[in-house]
């Protein structure tokens, strides 16, 4: 929002947050453009694609001339930002809305219609949440006042100058100087080379799991990855021996730990992760984060390998963008419970060959000679996937061993990452397809002959072989 309208151009979007956000030059919903329909401009000017542009100003007009200062409480109170507050519905059920617009037979709608005129007769945020709490249990009123300010707080507009980014590949955020980052720190997650979940580590202490479609009974598939998450946070949280010893009250044999929300079967579970104690031959001088970067790469790439229970002389046989994959591949075997079924993991690396398949069969660099048994096995993989498989139900056992996977890969990323990539970086694209793997494991199951899929191509085949013997010695 702070780009568009420093630079003068609307949102295009399907982020109804947008509708709460002053756009000078208004926000323009993706489900409101018209592309069966392009018109010719007269002259010059070409085609256009028709489209609807949203203006706060003209909305806010609609509505008695609402204050744009409220919508954001009109956004937190209707859940825009997912905020649960159950409470408010006593507010909803009680509150006399204009044009009958409280809870009844007149719908979501109207309740919005409703709120909105409601809101229109305050002058200012404070004002409003005040007459909100009027209608709440006495008991309730602060602890409400305080999830509707820090909602509301959301869509304050940044002052974060993203301009600089994008013309000079600077970015300054106040929030991360205060944090005290190491500069290396700030470009990497400015420039996307660190993940989010590595921010909430180290600026929050806390992370968020997100679940798969994974089996509710059992342990969540992030329980899986725990250790190489440790290690993460060891990494981030560590403090140098000095540093502790000059903190009063603090022992050096202290490990920080980290709020992890996950999943218990099917509800919310809070637990505290103490952060690993890094090996005693990666920082001997204890380097603190910001000194990270000037620890040796082969230390890193060990402490890497390490975590992941691997030796580099396994991997040498494996391309280099494959290594890493094929590491965390070895690792979730050890460490998935129930243990990793061979059809899961021929399923999986047959998956993996046809990425690669693909990769040297669409090089769109035009002097590049494709060997004709490659194209042979990539027509044939593509006949394949054509044909129907048989319904034979949903595997849950299967789709939950996977899930672990993918959080082993995640993790095994990240933690890469925030090493800088001692290890070749995958291309996600084309490492994983859910609904391939599946089928290659049914199909496994009931036609072992599936296994020779590329056998067409010496090469696929080579591969193919190289990763099973890698991953099962």
């Amino acid at each position: 929002a702070g780009l568009a309208n420093r630079w003068g151009c609307p949102v295009l979007s399907l982020d109804s947050d947008f509708c709460v956000f002053d756009l000078a030059a208004g926000y323009c919903p993706l489900s409101h453009f018209q592309w069966q329909s392009v018109c010719a401009a007269g002259g010059a000017q070409g085609c256009y694609v028709p489209a609807r542009c949203f203006f706060v100003e003209k909305f806010c007009r609609h509505f008695s001339r609402l204050n744009r200062s409220l919508l954001p409480l009109f956004a937190v109170m209707n859940g825009n930002d997912y905020v649960e507050l159950a409470a408010l519905e006593v507010f909803f059920s009680k509150v006399r809305l204009p044009r009958g617009g409280g809870a009844g037979k007149q719908g979501r709608r109207a309740r919005l219609q409703g709120l909105l005129r409601w809101l229109a007769q305050f002058a200012e945020p404070t004002e409003a949440v005040d007459n909100v709490l009027k209608y709440l249990k006495k008991h309730q009123r602060e602890e409400i006042r305080e999830l509707l300010c820090t909602s509301m707080e959301d869509y304050t507009p940044s002052d974060v100058n993203l301009e600089d980014f994008f013309q000079n590949g600077k970015y300054e955020c106040e929030a991360a100087r205060k944090a005290d980052l190491p500069q290396w720190v700030l470009d990497a997650l400015a420039k996307g080379k660190l993940a989010p979940f590595i921010s909430d580590a180290l600026i929050l202490r806390s992370t968020f799991l997100h679940v798969q479609v994974e089996d509710m009974q059992r342990p969540s598939a992030h329980s899986t990855a725990l250790p190489i998450r440790q290690v993460i946070y060891g990494l981030l949280l560590k403090v140098s021996q000095n540093t502790e010893a000059a903190s009063p009250g603090k022992q050096t044999n202290e490990l920080p730990v980290v709020c992890e929300f996950d999943r218990l079967q099917k509800t919310l579970k809070k637990t505290f992760v103490q952060a690993a104690s890094l090996p005693t031959g990666f920082c001997d001088d204890h380097f603190p984060l910001d000194k990270l970067m000037k620890v040796p790469m082969s230390c890193r790439q060990m402490l890497l390998l390490e975590t992941l229970g691997v030796k580099m002389s396994f991997l040498e046989s494996i391309p280099s963008h494959l290594q890493l994959p094929v590491a965390v591949t070895c690792y979730w075997i050890c460490c998935s419970e129930p243990k990793v079924k061979l059809h899961q993991l021929k399923a999986l690396l047959l998956m993996i060959v046809s990425g690669e398949l693909h990769r040297i069969t669409n090089d769109p660099d035009p002097t590049v000679v494709h060997a004709e048994g490659d194209s042979i096995a990539y027509n044939e993989f593509l006949k394949w996937k054509e044909n129907k498989l048989q319904n034979t139900g949903f595997d849950l056992d299967a789709a939950h061993s996977f899930c672990q996977w993918q959080c082993c890969l995640q993790m095994g990323l990240y933690l890469n990452q925030l090493l800088c990539t001692p290890l070749s970086e995958p291309d996600l694209t084309r490492l994983y397809n859910g609904t391939l793997v599946h089928r290659l494991y049914q199909e496994l199951k009931s036609t072992p002959s599936v296994e020779n899929l590329f056998s067409s191509s010496p090469k696929m085949t080579q591969l193919y072989q190289v990763l099973l013997n890698t991953v099962e010695s």
